[in-house]
């Protein structure tokens, strides 16, 4: 799929002229029922437009967005039962209902009433654990209650597929856990496909099985967030603590790395030598055989591995570089 925005350039007090934007080109991507994919953008590249595109609030410019067999595009009425959306923030509620008016409203958007409506409000209401808040104004609500009811809101109709547009955003930490965990449950359990994006992308390596990673629009990664860290930032950073270390050992051990390609920073601490050594893969046995073969017996160790997060600043590094040279 492909969306093209036109704007107005200005090109003084008095003219301007037309100016296409393109914010997403060509993008391919699949959401299978059960499971949980990740949407990522370096700098701003087009996530909140795929989302809108897929859930029909956009319409596409090219392309063509296929939800169970039906063409989104020609027949969005249809699909729209078949989806929805959940933001992070407080937004999409309103305020001065309870939560049992919000979901009777929602509710009643996609055709439900009556004793249907109301066993389904109740069973929703259950499982985001408002019952007791049920007919309490939102507006009473903490950050953690509102993003409960959205959840709630975006299950009303009871969707195949999900769309979450970060949807633990602002929330403290124990409460974000469970919604993670409720996110979880709806694609294991209930067999939902979801759609997420996150800044937060610890959260993204627990949930997400695959991602897809955008830049300005064009896709630059499709992979587990495993192997996308093995093929972007594979290896480790150990940093190791000696003391009495000499000089010539500095310069033996800066030598054995280099085949290796590894780097070795050399930190000066009140309580010895911090040796950080960064490499492309794992190296901590050879480095500690080394010190040992040099009478060197570290005091502490620790080994960091990286994560999604270096990975994503390594691709965005990647393409700034691009640009600059183009």
């Amino acid at each position: 799929m492909r969306k093209v925005f036109v704007t107005k350039e200005k090109k003084g007090p008095w003219r301007s002229r037309k100016k296409e934007v393109v914010a997403v080109n060509t993008l391919d991507l699949a959401i299978r029922p059960g499971e949980i994919v990740g949407l990522l953008g370096i700098n701003g590249a087009g996530k909140t437009t795929t989302i809108k595109m897929l859930s029909t609030l956009l319409v596409p410019t090219a392309g063509s967005i296929m939800v169970d067999g039906t063409d989104a595009v020609k027949e969005p009425m249809k699909v729209k039962k078949r989806i929805n959306m959940i933001a992070g923030g407080e937004r999409m509620l309103y305020w001065r209902l309870t939560a049992r008016e919000n979901l009777a409203y929602f509710g009643s958007l996609y055709g439900l009433s009556g004793k249907a409506l109301t066993e389904r409000i109740h069973r929703l209401l259950q499982a985001v654990e408002l019952e007791a808040a049920a007919d309490t104004p939102v507006e009473q609500y903490s950050k953690g209650m509102k993003q409960r009811l959205q959840i709630a809101r975006g299950l009303i109709n009871n969707p195949s597929y999900l769309f979450l547009d970060e949807p633990t955003l602002g929330l403290d930490a124990p409460i974000a856990k469970h919604l993670r965990e409720h996110i979880r449950n709806l694609a294991v359990k209930e067999g939902k496909g979801i759609l997420l994006t996150s800044h937060y992308l610890t959260e993204v390596e627990a949930l997400c099985e695959r991602v897809y990673i955008i830049d300005q629009g064009e896709l630059v990664l499709h992979d587990t967030p495993k192997r996308v860290i093995q093929k972007v930032a594979a290896g480790e950073i150990l940093s190791l603590w000696v003391s009495g270390l000499l000089p010539a050992t500095h310069e033996h051990l800066r030598q054995m790395l280099v085949p290796l390609e590894a780097s070795l920073t050399i930190l000066e601490q009140s309580d010895g030598v911090e040796l950080r050594i960064q490499s492309k893969g794992e190296i901590t046995a050879q480095v500690l055989k080394f010190l040992f073969e040099h009478g060197v017996i570290p005091h502490r160790l620790e080994v960091e591995k990286p994560k999604l997060e270096d990975a994503i600043l390594k691709l965005a590094g990647r393409e700034e570089k691009g640009r600059e040279k183009a």
